[in-house]
């Protein structure tokens, strides 16, 4: 059964999640509206970052969608969401920043970087046949299939905390770059460090509840044998 004595443990990580989603987008919010001093727009600061970095092939893409922004190590390409790829606030400049950081830990073989694109394939198959297996458990009272879950959130918690490393070196990179670079002023970093660090919580809390999860499904497992 999904409903137990443990159910109270998917509690803290649901909070934090809500707490994180409020604050990211309270902070963008805030600093999309003010605009850094050299009218960049995040696609220039992104281009910037990537040239002095020796990677000035690398495309730097619009995408739609509201914060869709990411680094495709596949493509190896940058794509930032329209309000961020053309946008001269500080938010913008200090997200597209942060996905240049994640081309320069790829050019860099940042390790933890190339350990969770290894887990991408394994992580989305266990993200879609987990949803199978609780579904099953709500008819069926099979200790395998506690097990089973088990094996597949292990795999989900392992690929969060591994993601924690990659955002904050990708943003630590972003702020250094920004600032090495000229692209923002020191009191302009003080905004963009709370717009990462605001993004940043919301992996914190994914990985709270993926761990969580895991003990939620271990206690099962355990109480099934």
């Amino acid at each position: 059964m999904i409903f137990d004595q443990w159910w109270w443990l998917m509690i803290p990580g649901l909070l934090l999640g809500i707490y994180a989603q409020i604050k990211l987008s309270s902070t963008y919010s805030k600093y999309v509206r003010i605009p850094n001093e050299r009218g960049l727009t995040g696609a220039e600061a992104a281009r910037e970052i990537l040239d002095a970095a020796g990677l000035p092939g690398m495309p730097v893409e619009e995408v739609g969608g509201h914060l869709t922004d990411h680094y495709d190590p596949v493509k190896k390409a940058l794509f930032l969401s329209s309000e961020n790829y053309r946008g001269q606030s500080l938010a913008a400049v200090g997200v597209a920043a942060h996905e240049a950081g994640h081309a320069l830990q790829h050019k860099a073989a940042y390790a933890f970087l190339h350990l969770r694109m290894w887990l991408v394939p394994a992580t989305n198959f266990a993200s879609n046949a987990v949803y199978f297996i609780i579904l099953l458990s709500l008819f069926l009272h099979l200790s395998k299939l506690a097990v089973l879950a088990v094996a597949l959130f292990a795999v989900i918690a392992f690929f969060q905390l591994i993601t924690l490393p990659v955002e904050f070196d990708a943003s630590r990179r972003a702020k250094e770059q920004l600032l090495k670079l000229g692209l923002v002023r020191a009191d302009e970093g003080v905004g963009i460090s709370k717009v990462l660090n605001a993004a940043a919580l919301t992996y914190v809390a994914a990985m709270v509840t993926a761990v969580l999860t895991l003990v939620h499904w271990m206690l099962i497992a355990r109480n099934r044998d």
